[in-house]
């Protein structure tokens, strides 16, 4: 895992075909299912997503993401917003960071690099308390996504 002040990038190696990755990242139901999110629609480049986390200790916050890309099997990519209950204010007036799935064929699968960026939009103090749960989140991630393909395919 590469940290900077900026930037979270996680690299894994899932054993299961690019194709079968992709549907994973880019099917709503199925991206809800190992992210551990209720969804209220599909993902469309330009469209907001909607819904609710179903992850433990997350349960009920908000989802709210803009799909930036979805190119093929390559890249799928979404603009999210924080959501600091103590600021008082609606999760869309909040700042946002760039998630991004990069995907490459491997001999053994598919490698996946996992990228966030954009935490210096945040205060000091704020960019510090996410960027150490955002790691630890995205490590727990990579290991749910890595499961869940190998587990469905």
């Amino acid at each position: 895992m590469n940290t900077d002040d900026d930037k979270i990038e996680k690299i894994v190696e899932l054993n299961a075909p690019i194709a079968r990755v992709w549907r994973a990242l880019t099917d709503a139901d199925e991206f809800g299912e190992w992210f551990r999110v209720k969804l209220d629609g599909p993902f469309e480049p330009g469209r907001t997503s909607t819904g609710k986390m179903t992850f433990p200790g997350y349960e009920g916050y908000p989802w709210l993401a803009t799909v930036e890309r979805m190119d093929h099997e390559a890249l799928f990519s979404f603009r999210w917003h924080d959501f600091d209950e103590a600021l008082g204010v609606d999760v869309q007036d909040q700042p946002t960071m760039l998630v991004e799935f990069r995907l490459e064929a491997i001999p053994s699968g598919t490698r996946l690099t996992i990228t966030e960026s954009g935490f210096s939009s945040l205060p000091d103090a704020r960019r510090i308390v996410v960027l150490r749960d955002n790691t630890e989140g995205w490590n727990i991630q990579a290991q749910h996504i890595a499961d869940y393909v190998s587990a469905s395919e």
